[in-house]
């Protein structure tokens, strides 16, 4: 992968979204900007392992990473985990909004409130956050409505985070593209 001129500041807090689409780099460019920032490491995890297909998947994102990160696995309460277990001295990996989208529709939970929620916790985070997330616009138009509500409300998500975000990039066949940057 090639090095992006972008990188973390050295201090406060600071949040960046990266977006791709399926098997884009977007998770190793994420991995990676972390792991040039000097803080303590921390990846937040909201994946759930429900089939071995999605174990093997885990596994081999945490084999990528070693054990030098401290591991939280939260599929719902994200904004939660950003108020109250983040602060000055850590950089966070949020690996991945899509996924975490997919578990609040799966628990039938408000999506507007859980978004409006998290981007509260992003402004008034004290660390560094830096979400990975699947870019599903680009494609043709799902023949299902579930998957057509999936895709709007991940859109409207990205747009939003975006908004907030001090960084927003796409990496694309491992590029990284900047799209917003401080």
């Amino acid at each position: 992968m090639t090095q992006s001129p972008f990188s973390l500041p050295a201090q406060g807090p600071f949040a960046a979204l990266i977006l791709g689409g399926a098997r884009s780099g977007k998770s190793r460019y994420g991995e990676q900007l972390v792991e040039r920032a000097s803080g303590h490491h921390i990846y937040i995890a909201t994946a759930q392992a429900w089939d071995g297909e999605m174990h093997d998947r885990i596994a081999h994102h945490q084999n990528r990473r070693g054990d030098t990160w401290t591991l939280i696995e939260e599929p719902l309460a994200l904004a939660d985990i950003l108020r109250t277990k983040i602060s000055e001295n850590q950089i966070v990996l949020v690996d991945c909004l899509t996924l975490w989208l997919s578990n609040l529709m799966g628990a039938e939970k408000n999506i507007e409130t859980s978004v409006d929620d998290l981007i509260d916790a992003v402004r008034t985070c004290k660390g560094q956050v830096v979400f990975i997330s699947n870019e599903v616009g680009q494609g043709i138009v799902p023949d299902n409505a579930m998957a057509r509500l999936f895709r709007d409300e991940a859109g409207r998500m990205h747009q939003r985070l975006a908004e907030v975000c001090d960084a927003a990039i796409m990496v694309v066949a491992g590029l990284p593209l900047i799209l917003k940057q401080p």
